[in-house]
């Protein structure tokens, strides 16, 4: 599903706007409560204060064979993006170099790509900031992915944080960090965010009248997610 303005039914503009108003918190929320994996930790912000939501195209690395690429790594993703997809990037082979850059960054920007999510390092971050290009990673380095790690798939399956992330899917990423959505527990999770937000809203009005904080996360609040988990 892409989330373009333009061509996109009034119910797809209409979602993404909804989506970009929960942050990865109550996302995370929703799909623990749901009983899927929640939200993840240490794959960080680096560039622009954007939130970003979409459908995922993945890309898969590893370390380099040797074997002189026809093409740069991460290339034929951003081809096949379509206006307010996200790339996602497995990058676990190797903890030295990137796994994206300034020139991806500027191909994806001119293609509409909501933002870039990569499980390993990322460079160029001054630019992709200019660009303004949400890039989400574990960390960033100036050393090139170049004769070093190689794409090996492109809209495959791929392992994010120890989840298992396939085209389609959703992830919402913000401050907090990243969390991904099923694509067909996408109606799902909306709902029970739109549940769960209505709860922390109430709240909100409670503290606004002055309540106890102590009194309005009583033990309904502490189960709002459903049993302890351990």
């Amino acid at each position: 599903m892409s989330t373009d303005q333009q061509g996109a039914t009034p119910e797809l503009v209409a979602l993404r706007q909804e989506m970009l108003s929960y942050d990865s918190c109550l996302i995370s929320d929703a799909c623990e409560r749901l009983g899927l994996n929640p939200g993840l930790t240490g794959i960080e912000r680096r560039s622009t204060q954007k939130r970003t939501f979409g459908p995922v195209v993945t890309v898969r690395l590893v370390t380099h064979d040797g074997t002189v690429a026809k093409r740069h790594l991460g290339s034929a993703a951003v081809d096949a993006a379509v206006p307010g997809d996200v790339i996602v990037i497995e990058h676990l082979s190797r903890a030295d170099c990137a796994g994206w850059g300034g020139l991806l960054s500027t191909a994806a920007k001119a293609k509409g790509v909501a933002g870039i999510v990569i499980d390993g390092l990322a460079r160029d971050i001054d630019e992709s900031e200019d660009l303004g290009m949400p890039v989400y990673a574990r960390g960033v380095t100036p050393v090139t992915a170049r004769n070093r790690v190689s794409e090996v798939s492109t809209n495959e399956p791929v392992t994010i944080g120890g989840i298992k992330v396939s085209p389609g899917d959703y992830v919402l990423a913000d401050g907090s960090g990243v969390a991904f959505i099923p694509r067909d527990r996408l109606v799902d999770v909306v709902d029970t965010a739109r549940k769960l937000i209505a709860a922390e809203n109430g709240i909100r009005a409670m503290l606004e009248r002055g309540i106890p904080i102590s009194v309005a996360m009583n033990e309904t609040y502490e189960t709002l997610l459903g049993t302890a988990k351990k």
